[in-house]
């Protein structure tokens, strides 16, 4: 049985089809790459998932549960959680802090202060961030405030994550630490949807790989057919790549 279903989807912006008529699913602790050029889509369906936007048709179920028009708090209550493109810390409050928030006002309830700490710090060791737990998130390096955001998401409990372009803008030896943290992740029981650009992540951590072109969905497949696929390198390259 299907963990969330993403059905018949289409959102328009003024006359711009970001998200026209997209289907796809995911399964649990199963890890979807959400694939294509700039101005695909891909943001507009993390947006729609988690209520940012609502659709002008289709239907999004999570757990057997619709959750279409449920506002953001509401879905993130029901163990959906994401990250963003540009990191969104808060940069005044410490690491510790950050993901405590997280916990507080997640999707279970919380007995207290002491068990939202205690929760924190081990999501902190999880992510490599223990030793920064003081540091102000202002104050931490790109590669620790990614890693901070994905702990704070994971705070809310979430059965299934969004990652918005992680890997960006990392250099190689943090790229393999990140895909590592992803399959930890994935090894905890959360499913994961990875929007991404750099291939060698998408090759090494999905399970299946959703592609997006101008809104619509060109391909569903595994990983190793990609790069045998002449719809997918087109929308990437061009017809004079084929």
């Amino acid at each position: 049985m299907a963990l969330f279903e993403f059905e018949k989807v289409t959102k328009a912006f003024g006359g711009l089809l970001a998200v026209r008529d997209v289907s796809f699913s995911l399964a649990p602790k199963e890890i979807v790459g959400l694939i294509g050029p700039n101005g695909a889509g891909k943001t507009t369906v993390f947006n729609l998932i988690t209520g940012m936007v609502k659709p002008d048709s289709g239907k999004i179920e999570f757990d057997g549960r619709e959750i279409t028009r449920l506002a953001p708090y509401k879905i993130c209550r029901r163990g959906i959680a994401r990250t963003f493109q540009l990191v969104r810390t808060f940069n005044r409050l410490t690491a510790l802090e950050n993901v405590m928030a997280g916990r507080v006002y997640g999707s279970a309830p919380i007995a207290n202060i002491r068990q939202a700490r205690a929760e924190a710090e081990a999501l902190l060791e999880l992510t490599g961030l223990s030793n920064k737990r003081t540091h102000t998130a202002a104050h931490l390096g790109l590669i620790d405030r990614k890693r901070l955001e994905i702990a704070r998401a994971l705070a809310t409990q979430p059965r299934l994550l969004l990652l918005d372009e992680m890997f960006a803008g990392l250099n190689t030896a943090e790229i393999d630490d990140a895909i590592l943290l992803v399959k930890k992740i994935r090894d905890t029981g959360v499913s994961l949807i990875v929007v991404e650009h750099v291939m060698k992540v998408i090759m090494g951590i999905s399970d299946r790989v959703v592609v997006l072109d101008v809104g619509v969905k060109i391909a569903d497949c595994a990983p190793r057919e990609i790069a045998h696929n002449k719809q997918i390198i087109e929308a990437y390259l061009g017809k004079k790549a084929i």
